[in-house]
């Protein structure tokens, strides 16, 4: 049972940071109606803008500041300079830009910081925590619960400035109906910009903590795949569906490497969130949280 409950635990933290990183694709689907592709290229620049600027000798604060407003001016360009003039175009089309934008940013990142990978110290060691292991033979490392920490503090913030604030719910109003936000004089390319610099910052902390955990290197482009079955699991419009889809998706992989990967040859982790997300798709293809679309003929 303290194996079960070790690997369950260790499950349920790497899935809040997959949560982190689909809440980026959910705050821009939510507000725009646009699939970012190019979100986990986001998530690689700014954590390579900020362990390059550490290697340079700037200090840990500072560095964060400045990759912070990076990638908030790098968010607003790319809503004005590659999005805003696709508005009104089909779906497909600013799919495709997105996917576009990606190449662009990791050639971007690697020809100004170099492609070489860097290791990533925030303070936080990767070890055990003494007295669960102590205590209840359970080991669950102590970076893993700090990461899960920050990301449910982002993600609880984010929910409350979507529910509290006044752009908060200029916001809900823009992703319930574009026209009637207009109408009611809610400016859609201000508040498309907003929502493209959080997704910017969203990126940046996503970046440190899985910089810190992996390194910082192109693999973790690749971060947006993996948050793809958690979209589909809890919804792409829905913060909470980010947060528990993560959860779910985390365990399972988990699980499954431990109990059905002896069975197969191991490699289960990679493609079992996959068919997770395949197999749910059948049976509630708007997710978990997402609202059921009925098309009348």
């Amino acid at each position: 049972m303290s194996f079960f409950l070790e690997v369950l635990i260790g499950g349920l933290l790497a899935g809040v940071m997959y949560s982190l990183v689909a809440l980026g694709f959910v705050l821009i689907f939510k507000a725009s109606g646009v699939f970012n592709f190019a979100q986990g290229s986001m998530v690689f620049l700014a954590a390579l803008t900020f362990v390059s600027l550490l290697e340079r000798g700037v200090d840990f604060w500072l560095a964060l500041a400045i990759a912070l407003a990076v990638m908030v001016v790098l968010a607003v360009a790319i809503e004005r300079v590659v999005l805003r003039p696709l508005v009104n175009q089909p779906p497909i089309t600013l799919f495709m830009a997105t996917i576009g934008l990606t190449f662009v940013l990791d050639g971007l990142s690697q020809l100004v910081w170099g492609s070489q990978p860097h290791g990533l110290e925030i303070g936080v060691a990767d070890v055990p925590i003494d007295w669960l292991t102590e205590k209840w033979n359970v080991s669950v490392s102590r970076f893993d619960l700090f990461a899960a920490a920050v990301a449910g503090a982002l993600v609880a913030a984010l929910a409350v400035f979507f529910q509290k604030t006044r752009i908060g719910r200029a916001l809900r109003a823009v992703a319930d109906d574009h026209q009637a936000a207009l109408a009611v004089g809610i400016p859609l390319q201000h508040i498309w910009a907003i929502v493209w610099a959080v997704a910017g910052f969203v990126a940046l902390v996503a970046g440190v903590l899985w910089g810190a955990r992996n390194g910082v290197q192109y693999s973790l482009t690749f971060l947006a795949l993996k948050a793809l079955p958690v979209l589909i699991l809890g919804g792409f419009e829905s913060i909470p569906g980010a947060i528990v889809g993560g959860l779910i998706v985390g365990a399972s992989e988990k699980l499954a490497e431990v109990y059905i990967g002896p069975m197969v040859g191991g490699g289960v982790e990679s493609w079992f969130p996959y068919v997770l997300a395949i197999a749910f798709l059948l049976v509630r293809p708007e997710g978990l949280f997402g609202e059921k679309i009925i098309d009348r003929v």
